[in-house]
């Protein structure tokens, strides 16, 4: 597992996400409503950018009974990778 530490437009670290790619990470900040996603992978100069959005789809076949009928389901597209220049 690694870590991905999300940062705001200012550059401010405000969460962590854990997974084992960035995508995974990026699929759980979606998830919790964050659109414009900057994951900065713990340990090296690298940022990936991810443009995330979460949408209410019908629940699936063969969910159990507990689960509603619409759940949220996280989308994110990536857009690249940037380096820093200091961590």
């Amino acid at each position: 597992m690694r870590n991905f530490a999300l940062r705001d437009a200012q550059g401010n670290e405000i969460g962590v996400f854990t997974g084992k790619s960035p995508r995974q990470a990026a699929l759980k900040a979606a998830n919790r409503g964050y659109t414009d996603i900057k994951l900065r992978e713990r340990g090296t100069k690298k940022v990936h950018i991810f443009v995330g959005e979460r949408m209410q789809v019908d629940k699936p076949t063969g969910a159990p009974a507990w689960m509603p009928d619409k759940i949220w389901k996280p989308k994110v597209r990536k857009v690249g990778i940037e380096k820093l220049d200091e961590v």
